[in-house]
């Protein structure tokens, strides 16, 4: 474990981290915002999943996450989006919604991906424990999740698959349904193979049937480029609908994807976890 960087924000810090990933079997970096009540007693903490084509380090740059962090006294955990360095197979395209950047947050079962590509194990398992190691006062056994994109796909199927390990969840822009929307169905045949019944455990709008009811809030902007492409909102209102999972949905008029959108809403959404983290 190797602390790389270190800013003071906010009256906080915020750190930067790498290690040596068991479950990815590479070098990996993560970001961690510690807010000031951190001075005085372990502080609850959200994880951040980012989107396709970014690190850990957009949100914690873009999104202006920490000053809320601060005033609420949470911690943001926000790591990688994939497994890195030159052994780790990546689109032979080099396109960005395969490969680097864009692994999904699940455990690839097919070659040459299954080696490197566990991000759901990652998330779930290994980073807890890595940042059980840190001298960092966190109460990790109270956390919540959320994500923008890609990344609010991973926030809404990590925290539906594991309700006992966050109090809740809210996505910007999430990729709801990855089975019905191209990024998901490129990414899942070659990650997990073409029988579409093991793609299931990954999409929201199919898990939504037998999980846990957990507060959960949604961001979508009206003016996104990919919503009705690739993000496909109004699947998860039915699905929400349909197996009577209570969620805030909320289309924004005139926002896009872009940080622009999250960097607009993330008060609200530290706000809303802050009420289930204290």
């Amino acid at each position: 474990m190797e602390n790389v960087e270190k800013h003071r924000c906010f009256g906080g810090e915020q750190f930067r981290f790498k290690h040596q990933s068991a479950s990815l079997k590479c070098e990996m970096h993560f970001s961690v915002y510690m807010p000031p009540a951190a001075n005085n007693a372990p502080v609850p903490l959200i994880y951040w999943l980012s989107g396709l084509t970014c690190n850990d380090q957009n949100f914690v740059a873009k999104a202006g996450a920490q000053q809320f962090a601060a005033q609420h006294g949470i911690a943001i955990i926000a790591p990688d989006t994939s497994p890195r360095g030159e052994a780790v197979p990546d689109d032979s395209e080099g396109a960005f919604d395969f490969g680097l950047g864009a692994g999904f947050y699940l455990n690839a079962t097919q070659a040459p991906w299954s080696e490197h590509y566990n991000m759901y194990d990652y998330i779930v398992s290994e980073l807890p424990q890595v940042l059980r190691q840190l001298d960092l006062p966190l109460q990790l056994d109270c956390a919540a999740i959320s994500g923008h994109s890609m990344g609010g796909h991973g926030a809404l199927s990590i925290g539906l698959k594991n309700p006992d390990k966050f109090r809740s969840i809210s996505a910007f822009a999430p990729i709801v349904a990855p089975s019905q929307c191209p990024w998901g169905e490129k990414a899942f045949s070659a990650y997990l193979g073409k029988d579409r019944e093991t793609w299931s455990q990954y999409d929201s709008c199919l898990l939504l049937e037998k999980a846990r009811h957990l507060p959960t809030l949604v961001d979508q902007g009206t003016d996104d480029d990919f919503l009705d492409v690739q993000l496909r909102t109004p699947l998860l209102r039915d699905a929400a609908e349909q197996f009577s999972y209570p969620m805030s949905i909320r289309m924004q008029p005139g926002y896009d994807h872009s940080y622009f959108f999250v960097a607009s809403f993330i008060a609200e959404h530290i706000q809303f976890h802050a009420k289930h983290l204290f």
